[in-house]
């Protein structure tokens, strides 16, 4: 079982090129420093008050979970860290959408998995100018189920995948690739609290379930150049985070005012709708959240 032993990367400064040129070859790059370990337990707080606050709405939980950065300013607050968003420009360049940001939380010893799968799978963009910032609010060890990649996977192009809508599959649609995936060449993504990894969303890779006793709390970010656009015409709601958006392709959403607001959740809820027609768009049935 592989393990990822490279030092800790800062996404800004002269490191930055040799952030690009890892991901480039690897298809990611981690660990990197997004926030320090007392502002990522802020951020924890933060969420986990959010979570109280939802208590038993669903609409609430849901749109938390699946739709974090519209509902939630903390989050939004961590898609536009400078030590996240330096990194992503190496790779992207200065014009920065945020096309989604969710939470993958999973509770403590629970069976909650991701599959292998490739991201832009079931996305419906016409590129692949896409990054996904994960960044870690609990530690992401092996025994609490961190992502696992496959180095140079990204290179293949996107492979035949299948859907299950398994229960315990945290994907959208439980989907994975149907191909036999060698789980001893994988690398283990091992992030503690204010850590990130980036990676291609052609890059196979999944993560087993939370055998330790603390919730592995991760913020999923999906940075995407505006030059990009939905297949279907769809345009999508999308936060701009860093330069300008200068062709139109998505609606652009302010910051949210407030943790759950009614406003932020009604937005927040129009955006699920309007991505559920694209995720869902040749699948029998749909599935729990957006994942």
């Amino acid at each position: 079982m592989a393990e990822h032993t490279d030092p800790q990367v800062p996404g800004a400064g002269p490191d930055g090129d040799a952030i690009a040129a890892r991901y480039a070859h690897d298809g990611y790059a981690f660990p990197l420093t997004a926030m320090s370990p007392s502002s990522a337990a802020t951020c924890r707080r933060l969420l986990e008050s959010a979570e109280a606050r939802a208590g038993d709405d669903p609409v609430a939980r849901a749109m938390l979970l699946g739709k974090t950065n519209l509902v939630l300013p903390a989050a939004d607050e961590i898609t536009r860290l400078p030590g996240v968003l330096e990194a992503v420009r190496r790779i992207l360049g200065p014009d920065l959408l945020v096309w989604g940001a969710n939470l993958f939380l999973k509770e403590a010893r629970s069976a909650a998995f991701v599959s292998w799968h490739q991201d832009l799978t079931y996305w419906g963009l016409d590129d692949t100018a896409e990054v996904t910032a994960w960044v870690a609010l609990s530690p992401a060890t092996r025994e609490s189920g961190c992502m696992r990649f496959v180095a140079g996977s990204h290179r293949g192009g996107i492979v035949e995948h299948r859907d299950t809508f398994s229960a315990a599959n945290m994907l959208t649609r439980g989907q994975e690739v149907t191909a036999a995936v060698d789980e001893s060449a994988a690398v283990d993504v091992v992030l503690q609290p204010g850590q990130m990894s980036l990676h291609d969303g052609r890059l196979l890779h999944a993560s087993h379930p939370n055998g330790s006793g603390d919730r592995r709390i991760g913020l999923a970010i999906r940075y995407i150049s505006p030059a990009m656009r939905q297949t279907s015409g769809a345009r999508l709601l999308a936060r701009l985070v860093s330069g300008e958006d200068r062709y139109g392709h998505f609606e652009l959403v302010p910051p949210p005012r407030g943790t759950l607001t009614a406003t932020d959740l009604d937005t927040a809820l129009r955006a699920t709708r309007l991505a559920e027609q694209v995720l869902y768009a040749d699948a029998g049935q749909r599935g729990r959240r957006l994942g």
